[in-house]
């Protein structure tokens, strides 16, 4: 990391982003999510409403971007960057919040699992347990679009627990956070708390 950008953010990019920057990195995180969750219920809805087939059944961006659906690597791609952001802004939390945030990223910790299982499959031109495309662990027990609705619900449902006991920490919880997501700045806390 250049020295320009070290100086801008003391401590490192950790620091920065669950510190002075981690309301704005949980919104833009947000933003995503519920776009990505958009376009899943779209899909659901065209195939339960509509009565669209299910390749036909594209989403939003599908619709214009066909080849979206069917790419394993955006897929892949879409689960790392979840992974990741709930891997990187985890510090942030504490507490009650901590401990849903950290649910969050061991479901998706599991996600991306099959999405590498699906990516693995269509890369090598292989598939696994007999079936006739590329098949994930647990779609061997629910279709893929209603598997997906499933993860991202069970990925998203502790993700907004989190980030609701995060912006309403009980007293301790409040004393232990590093950012002013509650309104309140670090700097504020009790001189006690400022030390080693």
């Amino acid at each position: 990391m250049s020295q320009s950008l070290t100086a801008a953010r003391p401590g490192g990019l950790l620091t920065w982003l669950n510190g002075p920057h981690h309301r704005a990195a949980l919104n833009g995180f947000l933003l995503v999510t519920v776009a990505h969750w958009a376009e899943h219920l779209v899909q659901a809805y065209q195939i339960w409403a509509l009565g669209l087939a299910r390749p036909q059944a594209r989403g939003v961006l599908g619709q214009f971007y066909p080849w979206l659906v069917s790419s394993e690597w955006l897929h892949y791609g879409y689960a790392i960057v979840m992974l990741a952001f709930l891997f990187l802004l985890r510090r942030g939390f504490v507490g009650r919040a901590k401990t849903w945030w950290t649910v969050a990223l061991a479901i998706q910790f599991w996600h991306h699992i099959e999405h590498f299982l699906l990516l693995w499959q269509a890369q090598a031109g292989v598939v696994f347990f007999g079936q006739a495309v590329p098949t994930s662990l647990l779609q061997l027990v629910l279709p893929r679009v209603e598997l997906h609705l499933f993860y991202n619900s069970v990925v998203f449902v502790p993700m907004v627990i989190a980030m609701y006991l995060h912006l309403r920490p009980n007293r301790r919880e409040q004393e232990l956070m590093s950012c002013n997501c509650t309104g309140r700045h670090a700097d504020s806390r009790p001189l006690a708390l400022h030390g080693a």
